[in-house]
């Protein structure tokens, strides 16, 4: 498959199969990641792969989920719904931002101009654990309703850094068509 074809038929996958995913295709998928290009080559990314450890994670995320009901309030967007994809998903990788400051704090310009290249750089290695999934036959899911849980998982995971994302990984359950996209002319200017 060519990199137009795979960025075409690449799809957000929501329903998995059990199958257990090799260790040797999940470093291909991870090695690809790290091909990203990255801003002065700083290579901030930092990975947390969950395999054997899924129930714990779950539970974690779900009592940072209510934690944030509790203080916050009851509008959670999807995080519910993607809670559950993620406990069928037979792995999730969490990605960090290792130069990133917590989100929830004071940020000084600098902080902020230096957490922009970076993040630039963490979106297209998370990008490339998609498309690396999608040509090694599996599907992924990228979540950013991590955030609930934000201060809970890291703690859990034992990980200093900025999370980012996670995203799902599994040998798909569905195949859903295109998601709707608006026009090129609707989003772009020529001058």
């Amino acid at each position: 498959m060519n990199t137009l074809e795979t960025i075409a038929q690449r799809r957000s996958i929501r329903r998995f199969k059990p199958d257990p995913i090799p260790e040797e295709v999940l470093r291909q998928i991870l090695r690809a990641a790290t091909q990203a290009p990255s801003g002065k080559n700083r290579q901030p990314w930092q990975f947390v792969v969950v395999r054997e450890r899924r129930d714990e994670m779950i539970q974690v995320m779900q009592a940072g989920l209510e934690a944030f009901v509790r203080n916050v309030g009851p509008d959670t967007g999807s995080a519910r719904w993607t809670l559950q994809v993620m406990a069928q998903a037979p792995v999730t990788v969490f990605v960090f931002n290792p130069y990133g400051k917590h989100p929830f704090v004071e940020h000084t310009l600098d902080d902020r101009i230096n957490d922009l290249v970076n993040l630039q750089s963490v979106g297209a290695a998370i990008q490339n654990i998609c498309l690396a999934a999608h040509e090694l036959g599996l599907g992924s899911l990228w979540i950013c309703d991590i955030l609930y849980a934000y201060d809970a998982l890291r703690k859990w995971m034992n990980v200093d850094a900025q999370m980012v994302a996670a995203l799902s990984l599994g040998y798909p359950d569905e195949s859903p068509g295109p998601r709707p996209r608006r026009p090129l002319d609707e989003v772009t200017t020529w001058m």
